[in-house]
């Protein structure tokens, strides 16, 4: 198993949401690792937990990486989460990305759960992707 390639699919996917206009045009540049300090966008996403399994084989090195990305909405109802959140899933639902580390086999969209948090005045959206690399370090 290698957990090397964590680090480039993070970056190769975070890349790719800042660099889209549609996602630009709804939130800015508000793609984080981590909650931002100061003030905090009404929308804005979060790259989230991941769980990596083992997929090594006899051609090499290799992962499944179960990634979580969030979309957190003080916007009335949940109609601006879930636009933010599809636009999102069409983004990484079985992209191309070009890794600094490893290569990208597949990443597909598995499956998302939408939640009030707290009070319930903010919307949160978790979205699961599965993708498969390769190591070639």
């Amino acid at each position: 198993m290698s957990y090397g390639v964590s680090g480039a699919l993070q970056s190769a996917i975070y890349q790719h949401l800042q660099g889209d206009a549609g996602l630009t045009a709804l939130i800015g540049d508000a793609v984080y690792d981590a909650v931002p300090t100061g003030t905090i966008p009404l929308t804005y996403v979060i790259l989230g937990s991941e769980t990596v399994l083992d997929r090594s084989d006899k051609s090499g090195a290799g992962a499944e990486h179960r990634l979580t990305v969030s979309v957190l909405s003080d916007g009335a109802g949940f109609a601006t989460a879930k636009e933010v959140a599809g636009v999102i899933s069409d983004l990484l639902h079985d992209v191309d990305l070009t890794l600094a580390r490893g290569r990208l086999v597949y990443l597909n969209f598995d499956r998302a759960t939408a939640e009030r948090v707290g009070t319930g005045n903010q919307r949160r959206i978790d979205m699961r992707f599965h993708a498969r690399v390769e190591d070639n370090s």
